[in-house]
């Protein structure tokens, strides 16, 4: 790995510290951020770093010593990061991962009951790479009588793929967040779609969402716009806690300043979850989530009942694995029902 010259130390920490002055989302933090990196450099701290690596690592840790705010880092990149002129090769690259997980729905599976699974992927990519996957796998779901959103995977994601995911999830638009952007000192609200007519799950039947300590950003969008609205119950673990959106700057290489330049604010809490991340409504270990998440779904499929063939069905069979062997209810090796 090639040694970094001191100079060369000095500039990147110099624009780390000027970019964050002026774009992070909350002044006065960045202002007590960038007085501990420009002291830390006087003392000589990141000199000793000698690799790109190191000072990412190390210049991470300062910025982040004030209020740990996950977003805002020093991230180390092993292959070079692509110029401007070449972001098609980061698009290339984003479009392949979209494609690997299957559009973005790596599992979909009808569980006993009536109930449906949907896996979510790590990332929640743009609508124009996974909107036409994520449509069909929402209405391939949308007749079971209770639904499992899986995020325990899920990083980060775009706000408008958040959007649109709720709008197969309530029954008519719904304000979900709103992003201050402190550049433009400017506000933008995001809302449930307007979905064309078709089969949706839709704003009443029992919803789950799956979240673990793993669930980041984006994912955690998703998990608090839902559960705020009181729209879903989530089982797990506190999520991450990374709620303010970052734009990315090449300030060397193979290293990239991420600095949040927005804070999301929620119309129902008037909040986020920045720091404290995402609160389950039942606390349970993540690799179990899916079971209890499945077993409260029963539960409320039986007590709902319903009066079509469907529903009927649903609850008897509910009933049966309730008052079942407690083994048939065990996840099988790969975690499935």
């Amino acid at each position: 790995m090639t040694q970094l010259q001191p100079a060369e130390i000095t500039g990147i920490v110099t624009e780390v510290s000027r970019l964050t002055t002026e774009l992070y989302v909350f002044p006065e933090v960045a202002e007590r951020i960038a007085g501990g990196l420009g002291e830390a450099l006087a003392r000589g701290r990141y000199h000793r770093a000698g690799d790109a690596e190191t000072l990412g690592r190390l210049v991470t840790e300062d910025l982040q010593a004030v209020n740990g705010d996950g977003h805002l880092r020093l991230k180390f990149h092993p292959r070079a990061i692509p110029a401007e002129k070449e972001d098609g090769a980061l698009l290339a690259e984003l479009t392949r991962a979209a494609d690997l997980s299957l559009g973005g729905v790596p599992r979909i599976e009808r569980l006993e009951g009536g109930v449906a699974l949907l896996k979510l992927a790590p990332i929640l990519f743009p609508l124009d790479m996974t909107g036409a996957s994520l449509d069909a796998a929402l209405t391939l779901v949308a007749p079971a009588e209770a639904l499992i959103l899986d995020l325990r995977e899920c990083v980060g994601g775009h706000p408008y793929t958040t959007a649109h995911i709720c709008g197969h999830l309530f029954d008519e638009p719904t304000h979900l967040n709103t992003l201050y952007d402190r550049e433009e000192d400017s506000e933008q609200q995001f809302w449930s779609p307007a979905l064309p007519p078709g089969p949706r799950f839709g704003g009443s039947k029992p919803l789950y969402v799956l979240i673990g300590r793993a669930t980041f950003s984006g994912g955690e969008e998703l998990a608090y716009n839902l559960q705020q609205r009181g729209r879903a119950v989530v089982i797990g673990e506190t999520s991450g806690g990374g709620a303010n959106p970052r734009r990315g700057f090449t300030v060397h290489p193979h290293l990239e300043a991420t600095i949040p330049t927005a804070r999301a604010i929620n119309p129902v809490s008037g909040g986020n979850w920045e720091g404290t991340g995402v609160v389950p409504d039942t606390e349970t270990d993540p690799a179990v989530a899916h079971e209890v998440a499945h077993r409260a779904a029963l539960v409320e499929v039986a007590r709902l009942g319903g009066d079509t063939p469907s529903a009927s069905a649903s609850v008897e069979e509910a009933r049966r694995v309730l008052d079942g062997p407690t083994e048939d209810r065990s996840p099988s090796p790969e975690g499935r029902l």
